[in-house]
């Protein structure tokens, strides 16, 4: 298993009035994480459509902001497939300051549906086997 990481810096429209990143432009860095992870898996999402068939819609996200980041911050934003069910798929995503500091830990579930119904439809098998070198199953604790 290997988690795919990007490097992006916080900018002036990441900012809120309290000069520390709004939340909502952590979903942009995901975001960013997500696509680059996908486009290394070999599936740009700009190509699945035509390519599978299939349009990965979210369907639930969570986010836990730990430590603010400020403006010109230099963000590692890692993430990995946590779940791969039989229509559905789990990312984690791990936002860590330069210098390792805990940012902000995100998780997405993002549902397979068909590009031209829109009805829900089972992972392709190509696909799970491209996002296997992304798989890290969570850790259960006791």
């Amino acid at each position: 298993m290997a988690r795919f990481s990007i490097r992006e810096r916080v900018r002036w429209s990441d900012i809120d009035a309290a000069q520390i990143i709004f939340y909502g432009s952590y979903i942009r860095f995901l975001e960013f994480a997500e696509s680059e992870m996908f486009r290394s898996a070999g599936y740009p999402y700009g190509q699945m459509a035509e390519r599978l068939g299939i349009f990965l819609p979210r369907r639930h996200i969570e986010c836990d902001f730990v430590s603010a980041a400020k403006l010109e911050d230099l963000l590692d934003v890692s993430c990995w497939v946590d779940h791969l069910g039989t229509s559905s798929l789990g990312i984690s995503f791990r936002v860590q300051r330069d210098g390792g500091e805990l940012a902000a830990t995100a998780r997405l579930v993002l549902v397979a549906v068909n590009s031209e119904s829109f009805s829900r439809m089972p992972l392709p098998d190509e696909l799970r086997s491209a996002l296997q070198p992304f798989f890290e199953a969570p850790v259960s604790v006791s």
